[in-house]
């Protein structure tokens, strides 16, 4: 256990007694680590979506689908060495194919919302389309979560994963420019979901991309979110108004339910957010320097044992917990609650906020973010 002890020093998380990889401990011999490729179903139009099941030496598994460039399923052991999947989705395609929460999806091109569909980039007003109310939300209409990705599947030693590749056309959603995008999903022997997004334009464009997993440690459908305990590195958050569209302000936690800079639970102050449903959707700004690997957030759970870490290089996380979610079959059967998102990305709405960090993308300029997924118990 020295290697990973002195891991652990490198990325600052020595100081969490109890840490330690989420993994099978009866297991006599580890399994390699591979990626089995297999078919997943049919579009519409004919066009074949695979399956990629990702496994490393510590019995950790990751499913993701080449459509919408989506995690459908992440599955580890608990305290007792129990594997579960704890990461909301549908066991096929035909959910994915119809409207659904986005669940486990790659969002974009500009990921949470943009007030009434509209921006101003160099003197020139873009009109996108609205999905959310009057509202834009999460790339539109038929966001990249609802194209079929190129795949490549590939493995080392350290890690297995799949790079996948999409091409924005100018004008897509309203959006201007030819967007080249990458998106990777690895999973390290680490037990880290490694998400990594790249992108190249031709023309000024925004962007903002994220992944939207729900997570729920007891498993997915065991129950609700709110007994998990959840710490944020993040003093500030941004209030919005009632359709949830930033007001501008950059607002301090301290005093207010949003106040998660240690440990609680989520559901304890839930009731008190002036919102309807009720429930957190906001997003945070995470400290330190924008650009640079660093924690954002911790989730625990005490029955289970499992520990959630999210590190990433983007300013802000939004913390979403499920509100809109009915128990319906567009929403895979999970009832309000059944999950939590921790979205990391730019701020919302941030073309109509020139003090926020910029979403724009300039041709010769690359964007670039990484995002890291930790699984662990304790």
């Amino acid at each position: 256990m020295k290697w990973f002890v002195g891991c652990l020093a490198i990325i600052g998380l020595c100081s969490l007694p109890g840490w330690t990889f989420a993994q099978h401990t009866q297991q006599a011999e580890p399994p390699a680590m591979h990626v089995i490729t297999e078919t997943f179903g049919q579009l519409p139009d004919g066009r074949t979506v695979h399956r990629y099941t990702l496994s490393n030496r510590h019995g950790t598994r990751v499913q993701l689908t080449d459509y919408g460039a989506i995690v459908t399923s992440v599955e580890t052991f608990d305290k007792n060495g129990q594997r579960a999947n704890i990461n909301l989705g549908f066991p096929n395609l035909e959910g994915y194919l119809e409207r659904h929460p986005y669940f486990g999806a790659t969002v974009g091109r500009f990921c949470n919302r943009i007030a009434f569909g509209k921006f101003e980039l160099d003197g020139r007003t873009y009109t996108l389309a609205t999905n959310n109310g009057p509202h834009h939300l999460h790339g539109g209409i038929h966001g990249f979560d609802r194209r079929l990705w190129h795949a490549r599947p590939y493995q080392s030693e350290e890690e297995q994963g799949v790079e996948f590749t999409l091409r924005s056309p100018d004008g897509d959603e309203g959006y201007p420019g030819n967007l080249e995008v990458t998106a990777v999903y690895a999973l390290t022997d680490r037990n880290e979901l490694r998400v990594e997004f790249r992108a190249e334009t031709d023309r000024p464009t925004i962007l903002n991309l994220t992944n939207h997993n729900y997570w729920n440690l007891r498993g997915a459908g065991n129950g609700t979110i709110l007994d998990h305990e959840l710490l944020l590195e993040a003093d500030y958050y941004l209030p919005v108004d009632a359709t949830l569209i930033p007001t501008g302000k950059v607002a301090p936690v301290e005093g207010t339910p949003l106040d998660f800079r240690n440990y609680h639970r989520i559901g304890a102050r839930i009731d008190q957010i002036p919102a309807d449903p009720k429930g957190y959707d906001h997003c945070f700004v995470i400290r330190g320097e924008p650009g640079t690997l660093r924690r954002a957030a911790r989730v625990r759970e005490r029955q289970s044992g499992r520990v959630l870490e999210v590190h990433t290089t983007q300013p802000g996380i939004q913390f979403y917990t499920g509100n809109f979610l009915s128990g319906g079959p567009s929403d895979g059967g999970f009832p309000q609650y059944g999950g939590f998102c921790l979205e990391t990305q730019h701020y919302p709405d941030s073309p109509h906020h020139p003090h926020f960090p910029s979403t724009v993308l300039r041709p010769g300029q690359k964007f670039h973010e990484v995002t890291l997924y930790k699984f662990g118990v304790e």
